[in-house]
């Protein structure tokens, strides 16, 4: 029986490329929303550094993992001082207005990615399903809450109603589920980012939201 043929990827490289990737989009959501509260250069690079290693930094810790992705690859952190620059400079030259719309594609992108190399960390580490989908969903949406904290809003993946935890959530599972159907490492990854990242989109598309908590409330 012949063997299989090597994958282009080892399953490192494609989770190391898919954070890499997701670092970028939400550093670029924190830089928008850094930019729509009148940041100086400082908070700027503040936030978006928070937005981008705070959601994959908690699930290191919880899940007692060393040394921290932005810790291992210290060139991000070069990488994310150009971006901030780049992008200040950018924006300042073209007068393009931050707006909290622009700021949401960047952040679905990173929540569909974010939300499936979680969940890879986590089961290469042999943790159970639900533990690993749960990795999956903190790394997805904690540099985003974090983000909202610094800038004085209530996290909007706790606020506006609209599915975003969830969507990681769903995402973690379909990565699991890919697994079990024997498809490849590079493929689940795929699929579990698009799977997220296609909800948050089409939430956002379709401005479908969850139910609010009502129970003993007054009506408005």
């Amino acid at each position: 029986m012949p063997s299989p043929l090597p994958s282009p990827w080892s399953l490192s490289q494609a989770q190391v490329a898919i954070e890499a990737v997701a670092i970028v989009a939400f550093a670029l959501s924190g830089l928008i929303e850094a930019a729509r509260k009148r940041l100086d250069a400082v908070g700027v690079v503040v936030v978006a550094g928070l937005t981008a290693f705070g959601g994959g930094t908690l699930r290191d810790v919880l899940l007692d993992r060393r040394p921290f992705f932005w810790v291992h690859h210290a060139n991000w952190l070069w990488a994310l001082l150009a971006l901030c620059g780049a992008a200040m400079l950018f924006m300042r030259g073209r007068h393009i207005a931050p707006t909290e719309r622009a700021m949401q594609w960047p952040d679905a992108l990173g929540l569909g990615l974010f939300a499936a190399s979680g969940t890879q960390i986590a089961l290469d580490l042999q943790m159970p399903a639900i533990v690993a989908v749960l990795m999956g969903m903190v790394t997805a949406v904690f540099g985003g809450v974090l983000r909202d904290v610094v800038c004085n809003e209530i996290p909007r993946a706790f606020s506006d109603h609209r599915p975003y935890a969830v969507c990681a959530f769903a995402g973690g599972w379909v990565l699991v589920g890919a697994h079990a159907a024997g498809l490849s490492p590079e493929l689940a990854l795929a699929l579990a980012a698009l799977a997220a990242g296609a909800l948050r989109v089409a939430a956002l598309l379709s401005g479908y939201t969850l139910p609010a908590w009502t129970a003993g409330l007054p009506p408005r």
